[in-house]
């Protein structure tokens, strides 16, 4: 027996996987199938951004692959699923808010490139949900994370669809330094998209056996039903 197979016997509940470039909308659509099926939402791509902002905080070089392995050895993540999303912990401390902001998703697009610290946030995510009923999101979920998840869906969109409801989801509170004008966001996910699905290791790309789902001139609410068909397509009486 293939060990994709002896996985999905293992696990208990079904893995929704949820894969896309940045701004697409995952957490999003991760948040609504949590609360729509009863899974738990874990938000994978929170992860790098945590660990990026502990890198931040050390003054640590994004290109510096040992230094980061060394801190990701001495950080603990915690994400605590919640109704209206994850509360993020680094090391205990609250920092949900913190690691939204913008020079903290640069620099987890700049940390997330570096084999072996992907490697150890794979096995942190595959903890998280080896029992399965869970939600997960981010760029390599379906390819590598849990290749053999039940439901596969990549969500994308246009770059300029995505930096403009990146704009409009500009956190009220955040520091006039972290705001950044939409031309420039666009500008951001382009260069991200570049990153991402050019790198070495685990390069952002859908899973073969996933439902590509393009949002570019959709509604969220078409989105979100077109998402919930997806799943009932795949898990049937499981859901």
């Amino acid at each position: 027996m293939s060990s994709a197979a002896t996985e999905i016997k293992r696990r208990e509940k079904p893995v929704i996987a949820i894969d896309g470039p940045a701004g697409a909308g995952k957490s999003t659509m991760a948040a609504h199938l949590a609360r729509r099926f009863g899974f738990l939402n874990l938000e994978t791509g929170a992860m790098y951004r945590a660990l990026a902002l502990k890198a931040i905080e050390h003054d640590l070089g994004f290109e510096d692959e040992a230094a980061l392995l060394d801190l990701a050895d001495q950080t603990k993540i915690t994400l605590q699923p919640q109704r209206e999303g994850n509360i993020v912990l680094l090391d205990g401390f609250d920092v949900s808010r913190r690691v939204r902001e913008k020079d903290v998703t640069s620099a987890a697009s700049q940390v997330s490139v570096h084999p072996k610290l992907r490697v150890w946030m794979v096995e942190q995510q595959r903890k998280m949900g080896e029992a399965g009923g869970v939600v997960m999101e981010g760029r390599d979920i379906g390819t590598v994370v849990f290749p053999d998840a039940e439901v596969k869906i990549f969500l994308d969109a246009a770059p300029e669809v995505r930096g403009n409801r990146r704009y409009r989801q500009v956190m009220p509170g955040s520091e006039p330094e972290h705001v950044a004008t939409e031309a420039a966001i666009v500008a951001e996910l382009k260069e991200r998209d570049t990153r991402d699905r050019n790198r070495e290791d685990s390069p952002l790309k859908p899973a073969e056996d996933a439902v590509i789902l393009d949002s570019t001139g959709l509604t969220l609410e078409q989105v979100l039903t077109k998402a919930e068909d997806i799943v009932h397509a795949h898990l049937g009486s499981q859901v």
